[in-house]
């Protein structure tokens, strides 16, 4: 049986990294006593995969996971049965049944959205033109790793919306991020961050949707 599950990281989980996530479940899966599939070889997992890594400090609301069991259980009463087990800042958001014989999770990811909060005084008027230019621009080169990339192409949207500040004075401003995966080349916030000129550290990211094939 193959499980999809739907869930959201928040709060001090958001500087947990993508391996030591995948250790979480398999910690409270454990606790849970779910009957857990696992692989073949000297060194049996569970057989589990996350649809894509979310960088440290990220929050998001629109994790997905799959996970095999060995026995088919009703999805409809798991939800609540698995958040009994998880640390505070998972929240179980849907599970559901999918093919077994699907291709992996992490080969339909086609894009993902973030929602990226602005904390540093900056003009709307100004954020927009630099939102205006970067969407503008033939390409945009950028260095990961010591391999160059155009940023340009993975930016499928970029968008601005003031909202009221969550201390309660003037307004924040809140950029929306559509950034496509792609074989070999995947969008992410920070790099366009730093193509709008925007230091990280005033910035809070969240991830609010991941697009499959």
């Amino acid at each position: 049986m193959r499980l999809r599950i739907t869930f959201s990281k928040q709060g001090a989980l958001r500087y947990i990294g993508h391996l030591d996530l995948h250790k979480v479940w398999e910690r409270s899966l454990r606790r849970g006593r779910l009957p857990l599939a696992y692989s073949q070889g000297f060194h049996p997992q569970p057989k589990i995969q996350l649809a894509a890594a979310l960088p440290l400090g990220f929050a998001s609301r629109a994790e997905v996971l799959d996970l095999w069991l060995t026995e088919d259980l009703d999805p409809a009463g798991l939800p609540a049965a698995l958040q009994e087990v998880m640390p505070p800042g998972l929240i179980i958001l849907g599970v559901e049944q999918v093919d077994e014989r699907a291709p992996a999770l992490q080969t339909q990811v086609i894009a993902a959205e973030y929602q990226v909060e602005i904390t540093e005084a900056v003009p709307a008027s100004e954020l927009n033109e630099r939102l205006a230019s970067v969407m503008a621009a033939e390409s945009l080169p950028r260095e990961r790793r010591g391999k160059r990339y155009d940023l340009r192409p993975l930016i499928e949207e970029l968008t601005l919306t003031p909202c009221p500040s969550a201390s309660g004075g003037g307004t924040e401003a809140v950029i929306f991020m559509r950034l496509s995966a792609q074989p070999g080349a995947t969008g992410r916030p920070e790099e366009v961050l730093a193509a709008l000129g925007i230091p990280l550290e005033a910035a809070r990211i969240e991830r609010t949707r991941l697009l499959f094939r």
